[in-house]
This record gives structure tokens, sequence and C-alpha cells, in this order.
């Protein structure tokens, strides 16, 4: 039987709207006009209808629309990919940006991947996929937040389009993103994924940087009784204010507080605060795009007992900290050193004491010091490191200086009585192949009293203590 997996339709659908008068274009009209609740009763079967009507199912729900009324989610790999979307957001990679790994994806398995990032407010983060040979096919790239308390899912945030392969997306609120990654069924092949955080702002001030900040957001104010809605930035007066991002000026006016001020709107729909200027350069109404000149330090309203300087502050549903969306970070992921051919495949540690790290950073929390010779399934390369996994199913970083390929024995075994070769270093893995007694095998690596070895018929696995 043949499969098509085009996605779903929704033709017929909007077209009863588009005969009504309703546009694709006009629909966001209609929800000012009726308002939801009216429409979810317009649409007759809640928020699926709705859904439908307002055309919002994300490249991931179409493709998996398609595998329900092909059939496919029936089959044992649909099943398994269903199953590895979930799973990813359960047990997902934590790394920190900037981030790249190269890997290989098996097209006869069904493979998810998460990746997990800690984001502040205003700080934005990229994610690329790139694969070495086909480029035709879908990859799913979809961003959650995790939400408080241990039973609480991961909330979806955005999907980006499945054949761009690139997702970029403002983080609105403090908190640690999940990142899934999952191709469609029956496509794989060697690929590279690369995740940066950038700063959504330029700095507002001509020249400056971090270190032109004498005051932070939240430092205490009048005897604590308030906090810092902003930075001071201090620079010689008359020294160029520029728009900290693209946007129109919604107002220029001058205060005892603020003295000369420019309240500028982003196209994210925040609101930047611009204070103490000594001379506006823009008028209402003004379009400006990120580092044009905007006014001129100075130490106008309240600020004329101090120093010049920029008071910048940020607004959106009230203030929060503008330093995430200002502050430049490393964007240049470390370009992977290994040896490609070894991941997918088994390697071994070359010395007792082996560290398996968390992170790929000789600095980062060491999850397990592993003896001499234990085997490691390689999943990814990153840098001068493996992603992967410990025979016990932890994952983990570890060097590729104290690696090797684990394809030539260390040593040999004689087989005392029936050996049972087993997928797992523990007693209730499954069997998969018989060992005569008196048979001699290679060891090509131990875990506790298992040893890993390669049966006279050529599969490998692990042999239980004698």
């Amino acid at each position: 039987m043949t499969y098509s997996l085009r996605p779903p339709t929704l033709e017929h659908s909007t077209t009863r709207y588009v005969r009504a008068g309703v546009t694709k274009d006009s629909r966001s009209k209609w929800l000012w006009i009726f308002g939801l609740p009216p429409l979810l009763a317009l649409a007759g079967c809640g928020e699926e209808k709705l859904r439908e009507f307002l055309g919002y199912y994300t490249p991931r729900e179409r493709y998996e629309h398609a595998l329900r009324e092909s059939g496919l989610d029936q089959t044992a790999l649909g099943r398994d990919w269903f199953a590895a979307a979930a799973a990813a957001l359960d047990d997902p990679v934590t790394i920190e940006p900037p981030y790249r790994e190269e890997s290989y994806l098996d097209h006869r398995e069904a493979v998810a991947l998460a990746y997990r990032v800690p984001l502040r407010r205003g700080e934005r983060i990229e994610v690329a996929f790139e694969s070495q040979a086909d480029s035709s096919y879908q990859v799913f790239i979809e961003l959650f937040i995790l939400r408080s308390g241990s039973n609480a899912s991961p909330r979806h945030i955005t999907t980006a389009d499945s054949l761009e392969r690139t997702l970029d997306h403002l983080a609105r609120r403090d908190g640690d993103y999940l990142i899934r990654i999952q191709p469609e069924l029956l496509r794989g092949g060697r690929y590279s994924i690369s995740i940066v955080v950038l700063p959504s702002l330029v700095f507002p001030v001509q020249g400056g940087d971090r270190g032109d900040i004498g005051s932070w957001y939240g430092d205490p104010r009048d005897g604590g009784r308030r906090q810092h809605e902003g930075l001071d930035i201090f620079a010689r007066r008359w020294t160029p204010v520029l728009a900290a991002a693209d946007g129109v000026v919604r107002s220029t006016r001058s205060n005892g507080l603020g003295g000369n001020v420019v309240w500028l709107r982003d196209k994210y729909d925040r609101s930047h605060y611009y204070a103490h200027l000594q001379e506006q350069a823009v008028r209402r109404g003004d379009r400006v795009q990120a580092g044009d000149t905007i006014g001129f330090v100075g130490n106008s309203g309240n600020a004329r007992t101090t120093p010049p300087h920029l008071h910048f502050g940020m607004y959106s549903r009230g203030s929060f900290d503008p330093w995430p969306s200002l502050q430049e970070r490393d964007t240049v992921p470390a370009e992977f050193s290994g040896d490609r051919d070894l991941v997918g495949e088994i390697v071994r540690v070359n010395r007792e004491g082996a560290r398996f790290r968390e992170l790929p950073s000789s600095r980062s929390t060491v999850l397990a010091e592993l003896p001499l010779h234990t085997p490691l399934q390689v999943k990814a390369g990153a840098g001068e490191w493996y992603r992967a996994m410990a025979p016990d199913g932890m994952v983990g970083f570890v060097s590729t200086s104290i690696t090797e390929p684990a394809d030539s024995p260390v040593r040999s075994a004689v087989v005392n009585g029936d050996g049972v070769l087993l997928t797992e270093p523990a007693a209730t893995a499954v069997a998969v192949d018989h060992i005569a007694p008196g048979a001699e095998v290679p060891v090509l690596g131990a875990f506790g009293e298992f040893l890993f070895v390669q049966s006279p018929s050529g599969r490998m696995g692990w042999l239980a203590p004698n």
C-alpha cells in the first residue's frame, strides 16, 4: 500500500467564509468585532474549529494529521515517531550557547532531539538545522518554555517553517526553554545543529559599552523606597543617543523628572524610554532604524546635579531589565574537531576515571568517573567533545582525547557455561545471541561485572558474569 503524506487542506472550510465576505486577511478584524467567546460559538465545535477557521495549524500539526489520515500512526514506526517526540521533552540535553553539534540520523529509526537553554527576557535565540545531504525533507523545530510545577508540561511557544529549518525568537520572559527538533519519517543522514543567543537591541549610546553603566536596573532609590527602572549610561555631553531598535517615535517631551525625553515603540511592541537628553533629534511619528541618532546625552530634568548620562528604560506591561536585550554574547560555536566517522558508533574510554560531564566544558559538573574501557554510544560531536550515552543510559559529554574506537579487543575471555549475549549490561536485558561453553571471545570493553564482547557470529553485546 502506498501512503500519501500531503498535509491536510483547509480549502473547503476557508471557502465558506470567503463566500460570506470574510477573507484571510480580515479574520483578525472579526475577532475584534465579535470577541473570542461569540466566535467560538459561531465556529460551532470549539477550539479545534476556531483553529481551522484562523489557519493556526503548525507545520508539525499538519504533518501529524497527514500521518493519521494515512494510517501511518498505527504502524510501529509511526508510533515510535510520536513517542520519540514526547520522550525528547522529558529528557532534554542541557547546553550553553553558542552551541553546535554534528550527528547522524538513521532513517530507519524515529528520533527526536531536545535541548534545554536558559533565556532572559529580551534575548533572542536562533536555531538552525543543516542537512549535509538531502535538504528537501521537513524538519520540525519547535520552542517550548518549562512551566512551574513538577507535573506541568512544557508550553509551546512557536514553530519554525519546516522547510526553512531556522527559528528566530525573542524571549518574552525569563525561564528555561526547550528546543525540540525532529525530521519527518524515513529521513535522515548527517546533519548539524547550531544554537546561539543574541541581543535584541543595539547599545543606545554611541561608542558605549557595559563599562559605562553606572546604575543598574533594580538598584535602590530614595533610601530603598523604590527601585531604579532602567540603566544609567554615562558619556560626554552631546554624545549621540541611538535608537536601540527599528521603531516609531511615539513621543518627545520635556518634564521635571526625565527632562528632555524620547519614547520609541519597536516591532515587538516594547516601549523604549530615553531620558535626561541634552536635546532631542527626532519628532513624534518619525520612523527610525537601529543606530539612528535620536538625541544627545545630557543631564536635563532631575539629573541636573549629576554628570551627563542617558537613562534608558524598557516597558511592556510594566518595566523590565534592559540589560539582557543589550548584552553581547559569544555567537561563534566551536567546530567539531573529533572523528566524524565515530558519530553513531561505539567508543571506549582509554583511561581510568575518565570524567563524564554534564556540558561540553572542562568546568562543567562531573556526572561520573568512568572506569577504563567503558563503552560509550556516540550520539553527536560538539567542539572537542562527544555527546554520548553510557551503558547505564546516562547521557553526557566526554572529551574526544580520552576515547578510542571500540573495534579491537583489549583482551579475550573464555565462556564458562552457556553464554547469553544481552542488549544491555543488566540481567533483565533482552538476549540477542548465545555463545557455546568454552568459546573464546574478544572483549571490547567492560562495565561493572559485564563484558562487552563480540560473539562468534559477529554480533556485539553484553556477556553476564560467569
